[in-house]
């Protein structure tokens, strides 16, 4: 599989970074020692805590932030989109996301394998921080280009915040 690989990209005047689920290739303790390098200001888990503790990750909450880092908990079901309380945590954290990108930080994102939910957030702070959605979409698969979003995915990421609604 190749091990776990962090796909960074620029953002603002971060680094927006996607990856699969700590622990899903079985390392869980060397793959949150290369997050510990990595130093990320913040760290967004889309999977459900059922998939976290099945990856052996089920105190990833407390693993980052003993890394020293923000970490927000937005669960989706495989090919979903957050529901209300999802939507509601999102809309809290975003805001916080893009301001560490815009003071230079590193915003990690997760999902499962690091393609699907964590492509449509990573998608929606690139649009969120005002990049254009067929120009953001096009940068992300060309960074990683396993990402597939469903038509809903792609819509949510592509709304550009709810809070603009």
């Amino acid at each position: 599989m190749g091990g776990f690989v962090i796909h960074a990209l620029p953002v603002l005047r971060g680094i927006l970074a996607l990856v699969p689920l700590p622990g899903s290739g079985g390392d869980y303790a060397g793959d949150m020692e290369h997050l510990r390098d990595w130093r990320p200001s913040m760290v967004m888990s889309l999977t459900s805590r059922a998939e976290m503790v099945e990856a052996g990750a089920g105190e990833m909450g407390h693993s980052v932030v003993a890394l020293g880092a923000r970490w927000v908990h937005v669960p989706v079901v495989r090919s979903g989109v957050p529901d209300a309380a999802g939507q509601a945590t999102w809309r809290k954290s975003a805001p916080l996301a893009l301001s560490a990108l815009r003071g230079g930080g590193r915003v990690l994102v997760h999902c499962g394998n690091g393609t699907g939910r964590s492509g449509m957030a990573a998608l929606r702070l690139m649009t969120e921080a005002g990049e254009p959605g067929a120009a953001a979409l096009a940068r992300l698969r060309h960074l990683r280009p396993q990402t597939a979003l469903t038509d809903t995915q792609a819509r949510w990421a592509l709304q550009g915040g709810d809070h603009a609604a």
